[in-house]
């Protein structure tokens, strides 16, 4: 093999290429129908039908109705969507109680510490509004158990939301167990399915969650768009105001082309998903397999190193390698001289040189979260690849243990 290879993309958590099959069912959308969904003409009619048999698609592939499905602009809008459009509607209904003296308890929500920030940040500013919220402790393992979550339960408990998937460390967590668990007591569940949704068997029916978010990007689809389950029957304030898409609910004019090609993408990635039971998934796999033995090589090759999390119930691609003794921002720009993408942690974080607040979370020291690495892989990547990155890998880490 020579040692030349490059452009090695190992960040599939953070976004993935457009697929053949989305970008080929987008084409139409761009130029030749062009039209607006709320016009009457052909061209309009043309569009909406278009909305309309993407919705009917997703929502298949969840088992859920089509009228539960809204598009948005990815998977932050739909967290920001679902956290504060089911709080926001329950303070202005305690603001009217307020007003006739029949105000009862205040309102309290539960989340963990190692959400995406899309949640995390919802969360802090819901508090600044009086609203309670209690942050579970992940397991070292990076778990929330379902008796956790029934101990921070109160009588004043509205909403819980809880990630399916962690999008640093990639551990699945047991949400059909925690959505039961609050619905015994009355509560809302939420789901940020963002790191799920195209690469686990995912069913609303299964899960019984109340609401769900996905973005399209991280499945094979554009970006720009992802989508909120609402299951019917959840009150949330109306997300977007001005004009009457998404049945009233979000205003915007709908990126026809987008939704076609999420809906396009998201059909092909759940087809390839190559076995339904999750335990199998992430043991037998192809990708869980090319993990492994990344992962073997890694430890084998280099002292000093640990995963995050377990690996377990982990999503079958993702490795987080605490690789002691290395600055983790040095390592990356090293690795990307070699043309090899990894990632810190989430591509979402607002300072790169930030420790993880999920590696923190699950009992990493500072130092160590800092010194820790993300490798997330995809169907396109060969044993060659991650040979290569191996080696890169190696020589980097040598270096940068001599300079300290």
């Amino acid at each position: 093999m020579t040692d030349v290879l490059k452009n090695i993309y190992l960040d599939h958590a953070a976004t993935t290429a457009l697929s053949e099959k989305a970008f080929q069912a987008m084409q139409p959308y761009l130029r030749e129908q062009f039209g607006n969904p709320g016009g009457i003409y052909s061209y309009g009619v043309q569009a909406k039908k278009a909305v309309n048999r993407s919705r009917k698609k997703i929502a298949a592939l969840l088992e859920a109705q089509a009228n539960e499905i809204y598009f948005t602009s990815g998977g932050t809008e739909a967290d920001n969507w679902a956290v504060l459009g089911t709080v926001t509607t329950a303070l202005r209904k305690r603001m009217m109680e307020s007003q006739a003296g029949t105000c009862g308890e205040s309102i309290h929500v539960i989340t963990s510490s190692f959400e995406h920030h899309a949640v995390l940040e919802c969360m802090r500013w819901l508090e600044n509004w009086g609203v309670e919220v209690t942050y579970l402790q992940p397991t070292r393992e990076g778990y929330i158990t379902p008796l956790q979550l029934e101990k921070a339960i109160r009588p004043n408990t509205l909403l819980v939301s809880v990630m399916m998937v962690n999008n640093e460390i990639g551990t699945i967590q047991q949400v059909k167990d925690l959505a039961k668990v609050a619905h015994t007591y009355g509560v809302v569940f939420h789901t940020d399915a963002v790191q799920a949704v195209g690469h686990i068997p995912v069913s609303v029916q299964e899960l019984q969650v109340d609401m769900l978010s996905a973005g399209a990007h991280k499945f094979g689809g554009p970006k720009g768009i992802g989508f909120l389950y609402l299951r019917q029957g959840i009150q949330t304030d109306i997300f977007m105001h001005g004009g009457g898409q998404e049945r009233g609910r979000r205003a915007g004019t709908e990126n026809v082309a987008g939704i076609v090609g999420m809906a396009a993408a998201m059909e092909d990635a759940v087809s390839k998903i190559e076995y339904q039971d999750l335990n199998a998934l992430c043991e037998k796999s192809s990708l869980s397999i090319l993990r492994n033995g990344f992962w073997k090589d890694i430890s084998e090759t280099i002292e000093g190193v640990e995963v995050n999390g377990s690996m377990g119930a982990r999503m079958p691609g993702n490795l987080n390698v605490l690789i002691r003794g290395v600055d983790s921002e040095a390592l990356l720009l090293h690795l990307n001289h070699e043309g090899i993408c990894a990632s810190g942690g989430s591509a979402c974080t607002s300072s790169a040189s930030d420790a993880s607040h999920v590696l923190r979370a699950i009992g990493r020291s500072e130092e160590e979260a800092k010194q820790s690495i993300r490798f997330t892989l995809g169907e396109e990547n060969t044993r060659e690849e991650l040979t290569y990155a191996v080696k890169k890998l190696a020589d980097a880490v040598a270096h940068l243990r001599k300079l300290r």
